[in-house]
């Protein structure tokens, strides 16, 4: 089968940085399924992951991709969740082989079916955000769905980086499903307008100062704050909007963070990382098929929509170098998607 991958780690300008091979085909044991895929989609973490991993001890080549949307072509004796023909979407284990192949096995527990009334492209776009957002606003802050309570004081929501992957579903969900008054940053024009179109109540720029911008807004303190990238360079500021006992989420990477300054308003701080309970089979893994077939469901109920940006053609190493180059850039809005295998 074909595939697309790397033989070592180096900067996506080389021409070796991905590769077009060929592959055995996979075969489906205990709850995998096997996946014909159709599209892919591609994020922050295929980009670090080609720059710093080498391929695993005995491997030739290491295959990328954590989002994918395609056929089940078989199943392991174990499954119970689905069969032969479905369609389905997922975002996979990062200590597996990727999608970008033809086939992929992926256990069950974090499948769910594609939305009925998506493409594959469109339904590619979704499954790591939708993820990722879903547990950082209802599992790590734990903010509860439904309307707000009238009698209750309004709370908010201040999402740093929101015109990206994640921040595109998460401003969805968040307005779709709770009662809370929605920031989100955004520095461009056209992002700025993608933002206040998934439903963000505000949009502010995250490239001048937060406080002033959310004193004009009328919510000079935040209740909690997702932030989703560059979150270092933002601390000081979230330290100065967030509310007293408010609550911190956040998924990028750090070399240090202190949250020594957070202690005075007693505000938590909460990791998000949509791998960990596939890497560590945590016994509630199966939560993750349960809230993709949420967002399939509310898709389909034309609640909430695709975070499909861009499509860069068909799945090979040419054009995955450019979507990587774009990732790279910290220019994406939504997500970029490859989809089908060409000639």
């Amino acid at each position: 089968m074909r595939a697309i991958g790397y033989q070592r780690p180096q900067a996506i300008s080389e021409p070796s940085a991905l590769l077009d091979f060929e592959l055995p085909e996979p075969q489906a044991q205990g709850r995998d399924l096997l996946v014909e895929v159709q599209a892919v989609s591609v994020n922050p973490v295929d980009a670090k992951v080609r720059g710093s991993a080498a391929p695993a001890e005995g491997q030739s080549h290491k295959v990328l991709g954590w989002d994918a949307s395609g056929i089940v072509r078989a199943v392991g004796p174990q499954v119970q969740l689905f069969q032969p023909g479905d369609r389905v979407y997922y975002a996979g284990s990062i200590t597996r082989p990727g999608s970008n192949s033809q086939l992929h096995l992926v256990d069950e527990r974090i499948v769910g079916h594609m939305p009925k009334t998506l493409n594959f492209a469109e339904a590619a776009a979704l499954p790591l955000t939708s993820i990722t957002a879903w547990e950082l606003l209802f599992d790590r802050l734990a903010i509860a769905q439904g309307e707000q309570d009238d009698q209750a004081p309004s709370k908010s929501l201040l999402v740093i980086g929101a015109a990206g992957g994640v921040g595109s579903i998460l401003v969805q969900l968040a307005r779709r499903l709770t009662g809370l008054t929605i920031v989100g940053t955004a520095s461009r024009p056209e992002t700025q307008a993608w933002v206040q179109q998934l439903g963000a109540h505000h949009v502010i720029d995250h490239s001048q100062p937060l406080a002033p911008q959310l004193q004009r807004v009328g919510l000079p303190q935040v209740d909690y704050v997702a932030s989703l990238t560059h979150t270092g360079d933002y601390l000081a500021q979230i330290q100065e909007v967030i509310a007293p006992q408010g609550k911190l989420g956040l998924i990028d990477d750090m070399a240090v963070l202190d949250v020594m300054p957070f202690k005075r308003k007693a505000v938590s701080v909460h990791w998000e990382m949509m791998f960990t309970r596939p890497m560590f089979g945590t016994p509630d893994m199966q939560a993750q098929h349960t809230l993709l077939e949420a967002v399939a469901q509310l898709v389909d109920a034309g609640q909430i929509r695709t975070t499909l940006a861009e499509s860069f053609g068909s799945i090979n190493a040419h054009n995955l170098r450019r979507a990587h180059t774009l990732i790279e850039s910290g220019q994406a809005r939504g997500k970029v998607v490859l989809e089908g295998w060409g000639s």
